[in-house]
């Protein structure tokens, strides 16, 4: 090659690099954002999930994208987290969507409804069944885009400070529940209350309230639960997998580049599994030391059980009739549910209940 023609594809060459470093920088701006919990640190799971989540975010980005975690309480109240993302006071939050059923009971199926679905058909649906674009669709007249972002799997009943042994033994109770099943047990005499999780011992402990549902084993051990109502009662089946979602303002989220959407979808998805592993290692061993230490478990009683589901139906049908879009959202899970369990019933669950048996068996 004579020297005019090397230098001249030489200087094409530093030309293409100069145009090409500009495109990469602008897919990866720096970034600074602010993420409001609606949890205490004490819950290193519920909690903690954010701060992995932001980990994860950050070490993909070379730090670059950095995303900074508060506490419930330290620059939004818990209960209030998805309003202040709407607001644009903070880029994004990370909550459970059926904290602000008062708003629409839509919001009821980004978490959990009574008898709906188990933490893995939460993630099938959302995933794979419309759920996620069909929420998404529903979170933006708030201002707001969802991504799951971690799952309790199926929660206890809660603690009781007397034992339930009727349908009429609930009448009255005051009871911290969160979501759309502090309406069905409304139906059922129960005075709900919504209280953030760390104000639940105390409210226990002053009587405010009879009885008080959280979690599972791990999460209520830390919150000290035990202590100041004996009775644990399971399951939780307003609950059957609580998932967790990461909030983000929708004109924040529109400002991303596709690479760092894409990370963050990602770093989402890396936090929806390890808080349901963490759960599902944690709670065997809480539970043993809670049994140790006196805790009186109770499963509720066939008639509890079966009063709570007439009053779960009736309650969605007559919410469907003034709501379409909460009735497409129990009609699509409901129809995903029935599917799901024709599955489970011939692997899942025969699989689960014989290693179950076997072991009764020794």
């Amino acid at each position: 090659m004579k020297r005019r023609e090397f230098l001249m594809a030489a200087g094409a060459g530093l030309a293409a690099s100069a145009i090409a470093k500009p495109a990469i920088a602008q897919s990866t701006p720096a970034l600074k954002w602010r993420l409001t919990s609606s949890y205490p640190k004490s819950l290193d799971t519920l909690y903690g999930g954010a701060e992995i989540f932001a980990k994860a975010v950050s070490e993909a980005t070379d730090d670059k994208f950095q995303i900074q975690v508060f506490a419930a309480g330290e620059i939004a109240p818990g209960l209030d987290a998805l309003d202040a993302v709407g607001r644009g006071n903070v880029e994004m939050c990370h909550t459970a969507s059926y904290y602000y059923v008062g708003k629409d009971p839509t919001f009821a199926f980004g978490t959990a409804v009574p008898f709906g679905l188990n933490a893995r058909m939460q993630n099938a649906w959302h995933f794979f069944g419309g759920g996620m674009d069909m929420m998404n669709a529903f979170y933006k007249k708030y201002g707001v885009y969802g991504i799951p972002c971690g799952n309790t799997g199926t929660q206890m009943g809660g603690w009781f400070r007397k034992e339930i042994n009727t349908p009429d033994d609930l009448k009255g109770l005051k009871m911290r529940i969160g979501g759309y099943a502090g309406l069905v047990l409304a139906k059922l005499g129960v005075v709900p209350q919504q209280i953030a999780g760390g104000d639940l011992y105390s409210a226990l402990e002053k009587g405010t309230i009879d009885a008080a549902e959280w979690a599972g084993p791990y999460d209520d051990e830390r919150l000290g639960l035990s202590k100041v109502a004996p009775y644990y009662y399971y399951p939780g089946w307003w609950e059957g997998g609580a998932m967790l979602h990461n909030f983000i303002n929708l004109k924040s989220w529109d400002s991303l580049t596709p690479a760092y959407q894409s990370i963050v979808r990602t770093a989402s998805e890396k936090t929806n599994a390890w808080m349901q592993a963490k759960y599902d290692a944690s709670n065997p061993p809480a539970l043993k030391r809670l049994l140790n230490a006196g805790v009186k478990l109770r499963p509720f009683p066939p008639a509890v059980m079966d009063a709570s589901l007439k009053a779960a139906l009736e309650l969605y049908d007559e919410v469907s009739k003034t709501n379409a879009t909460f009735k497409a959202a129990w009609d699509s899970t409901l129809a995903f549910r029935n599917d799901e369990y024709l599955w489970w019933q011939i692997a899942e669950y025969n699989y689960d209940n014989y290693i179950i048996r076997s072991l009764h068996r020794g």
